[in-house]
């Protein structure tokens, strides 16, 4: 089983490792992480992941996702003719610095000075190993330094007046091998070494470039994947994350091959794409997140004789909620792709019904990373108290006064915050702010996946305005065919424990469904009937 991810900059072959201090504003989870966890801790089948980005710092992602040893083929590391596989410690100090260097650090960078002028600067990943080296002349950048986690330079960036001229991809002893032009992508082939590397089971093959001039990066990446493609199977099963990126240098590599796509949230939305009826007609099996994903996908596919299902890439697991030991109670409210009347018309009937009960906090909760994200959110939530007649303290003090500087008149009582703002963009924040949340309210068109799952893990009631298959009605939760409802539903919910604690037992009984292992049993139907002339079976 190979599982080809789409872990990708928006447009480019490459990873999206950040530096350390740098605002997270995208997370990392997706299908195939979820996909390659569930294989690696059952360890039901055996798999490999074909990586196509160029990743220095894939043994970092890997330990963030828990699947360290997860066995991997990367494209790159074949054209780069790496050979190391294990981490490496590797210090700046140890750089071949010309003399009298000195260091300044600052709390962020290290910045290297020669003669009083700025030399270079040094980036670090999270994880505290550097990732990136900045050259200056005359503080202009001339050249950056990409490194690999094992411990060496992966590529170089050269500029000329500041302006990306090409960028090199190197071997571990720091020869270039492939040179990517910036102004039209074309791609050199270092014609002193003209091969690339391939591995497969313990053994090397090295086989030459077919041309010294590729028009582009894909035709690299297709004619190396098409030659490790060579030693795999027949049997073998790829199941590919639908990505734009990839989506035709797929299409054709593993034409005639068992395919499965997985369709995962917005990544790949098939009414906008008029190609997609094509790509998707060469696969054996598609994998939706969801039964809405799932129905939208046999809408667009038509008459495509292809077998079809929705498994979840979240498995649910009963989890502590620890809402009850707060004196207030938390509601939270996903806003991201809520309409703005939609928005207006929430925060005004929250705002009404905190006037009703004084214990209640709104939490607005964001996806997105943006350092002005939750200001914006408060703003908007502050219009819409005013319109609603309601003080718009309760979304805080606009000019964020100190109480000694704020004077109240004697008789004047101060408005007490009550919405505030959860900007989680990976899932251990999303998890951390949820434990503490009594009930969610999410009525957008579409709902989250995640945190529908996260709901059932930890028995949080859900107001829905969209059915999913994830909600039922009057038993996990409320589907409200208008916001009129809204009020009754909280007050449901809210006054007293009783249908509160009859929400949680049922959601966690519901989350049975959606178990690790009931999950391994869908994609055991997938697989044998993909491979059902395989050799390919659970416990492989």
């Amino acid at each position: 089983m190979y599982f080809i991810p789409a872990w990708y900059q928006p447009g480019k072959w490459c990873e999206n490792e950040q530096n350390w201090h740098t605002r997270r504003m995208y997370t990392e989870f997706d299908d195939t992480v979820k996909q390659v966890q569930l294989f690696h801790r059952s360890g039901a089948y055996p798999f490999k992941i074909l990586l196509l980005s160029f990743a220095p710092n894939f043994r970092h992602f890997l330990h963030r996702q828990g699947v360290f040893h997860a066995g991997y083929w990367s494209c790159f590391d074949a054209i780069q003719e790496v050979k190391r596989r294990k981490p490496m410690i590797l210090s700046f100090h140890n750089l071949n610095w010309p003399p009298h260097i000195e260091f300044v650090y600052s709390p962020f960078v290290v910045i290297a000075m020669l003669n009083g002028v700025k030399y270079a600067q040094i980036e670090f990943g999270e994880d505290g190993n550097p990732i990136q080296v900045d050259l200056y002349e005359k503080g202009i950048i001339c050249r950056r330094n990409l490194y690999d986690d094992r411990g060496f330079v992966a590529s170089t960036i050269l500029y000329e007046g500041g302006r990306e001229q090409y960028q090199d991809y190197l071997t571990e002893e720091g020869v270039w091998k492939l040179r990517q032009y910036e102004q039209d992508g074309h791609i050199e082939v270092n014609p002193s070494f003209p091969d690339y590397l391939l591995s497969y089971q313990g053994k090397e093959y090295k086989r030459p470039f077919s041309k010294m001039s590729y028009l582009n990066m894909q035709q690299v990446l297709y004619e190396v994947l098409n030659a490790y493609l060579e030693f795999t199977d027949n049997s073998d099963i790829f199941c590919a994350a639908l990505h734009e990126q990839h989506a035709e240098l797929l299409t054709m590599a593993l034409n005639g091959r068992r395919v499965i796509w997985s369709l995962f949230g917005n990544r790949y939305l098939l009414e906008e794409r008029p190609e997609a009826r094509r790509i998707l007609g060469n696969a054996d099996y598609i994998i939706t997140d969801s039964r809405e994903s799932l129905r939208k996908a046999r809408i667009q596919t038509g008459a495509l004789n292809i077998r079809m299902t929705d498994i979840s890439p979240y498995d649910s697991r009963t989890d502590i909620n620890i809402s009850l030991e707060f004196q207030v109670q938390k509601l939270l409210v996903p806003v991201d792709e809520l309409s703005d009347q939609m928005f207006d018309a929430l925060i005004q009937c929250l705002g009404k019904y905190l006037g009703l009960k004084e214990d209640v906090r709104i939490h607005l909760f964001t996806r997105k990373g943006e350092w002005n994200r939750k200001e914006q959110i408060l703003e908007q939530t502050r219009k819409s108290l005013y319109r609603a007649g309601v003080p718009i303290e309760l979304a805080g003090n606009e000019r964020q006064e100190d109480d000694s500087e704020n004077k109240l008149e004697e008789d004047e009582i101060p408005v007490i915050t009550r919405f505030f703002v959860e900007q989680c963009v990976d899932e251990l924040a999303v998890s951390k702010c949820m434990r503490e949340q009594r009930l969610m309210i999410d009525l957008r068109n579409n709902p989250e996946l995640y945190l529908q799952i996260m709901a059932i893990s930890l028995g949080i009631p859900q107001i829905v305005r969209t059915g999913t298959q994830f909600v039922e009605d009057r038993e996990n939760g409320i589907i409200l065919k208008n916001i009129r409802g809204l009020q009754g539903a909280l007050d449901y919910y809210l006054n007293g424990l009783t249908h509160w604690n009859e929400a949680r037992i049922y959601a966690y009984e519901f989350g049975k469904r959606y178990t690790a292992d009931k999950l391994l049993e869908a994609w055991r139907e997938v697989i044998e009937y993909v491979g059902r002339d395989s050799h390919l079976t659970a416990g492989g």
